[in-house]
């Protein structure tokens, strides 16, 4: 039978779920036994292949010392879990929006993303990324800390079974001023490199081509080896991650219109070496 639990909202809770128990340092047979349920079960819900219930949940968060925000952000994320689609503010310092997404990545098989006007996270240098963690007048550990989760996400892309990954990028993206020109040159050398991987697919979208989908804004598909894809679209402070397979059929058929427009690989690659010099 096909888990129920391929949610956004459920693989969030798993991952939350595994989080707090590794961060207080608690067995996960220690925790099932005070639980009252078999280590296995403990381990499926935290895997994500099976529900908890709410109570459950609520149980565990006890047992664990969680309380305040975080205690009702998690008990919530156990409410919705079954449903299709989830909302997910991005308003914390470590929002459920990242947890989904960090998750997501790294249990992706493929990963496609149009971004219209940025240099996709997967791809930022670190320089890039500091721009604009400047411009958001961040604390600096806050600061420092986004900036190291960015990059350890990246390593989706060099790991031993490294992510497919499927870029289209706005030739716009190209022309903006990100920390200066020595620091846009360098994000362009990184794209070059980048493009070489086996597993990366980079491909520009030309600026003045008329109207199409991907001027509505920017999305990714995720696509695994067991479950439906899941695609997310980020707002201003949420980012809403759709699961219903209208939803991620849409998305499929926008990238595959976006692919038709953009320039092969052989020719961004020349494009980039021109915005490079």
């Amino acid at each position: 039978m096909k888990p129920t639990s391929s949610s956004p909202a459920a693989r969030t809770l798993a991952a939350s779920l595994r989080e707090e128990r590794e961060a207080r340092k608690v067995g996960l047979r220690r925790l099932a036994e005070k639980l009252g349920v078999l280590p296995q079960v403990l381990s499926l819900w935290e895997k994500g292949q099976r529900l908890p219930s709410v109570e459950d949940v609520s149980a565990i968060l006890a047992l664990l010392g969680v309380t305040g925000e975080k205690r009702d952000r998690i008990r919530t994320l156990a409410r919705h879990a079954r449903e299709p689609n989830w909302l997910a503010s991005s308003n914390t310092d470590t929002p459920f929006a990242l947890t989904t997404r960090l998750n997501l990545e790294s249990t992706a098989t493929v990963i496609t993303t149009w971004s219209p006007l940025i240099i996709p996270g997967l791809l930022q240098t670190p320089d890039y990324i500091r721009s604009i963690m400047d411009k958001l007048s961040l604390p600096i550990e806050q600061a420092d800390n986004r900036l190291r989760v960015r990059l350890d996400r990246q390593r989706i892309l060099t790991r031993q079974d490294p992510v497919r990954f499927s870029a289209l990028i706005g030739e716009q993206s190209l022309r903006e001023n990100f920390g200066g020109a020595e620091v846009m040159s360098d994000q362009v050398d990184h794209l070059l490199e980048m493009s070489g991987r086996a597993n990366i697919s980079l491909r520009i979208v030309p600026s003045g081509i008329g109207y199409h989908p991907g001027l509505i804004g920017p999305f990714d598909i995720y696509e695994f080896a067991d479950s439906p894809p899941i695609a997310s679209v980020e707002h201003v402070s949420s980012t809403a991650f759709l699961h219903e397979e209208s939803q991620t059929t849409g998305h499929k058929h926008d990238a595959k219109v976006l692919r038709g427009l953009a320039l092969s690989e052989e020719a961004s690659q020349a494009l980039l070496r021109e915005a490079a010099r």
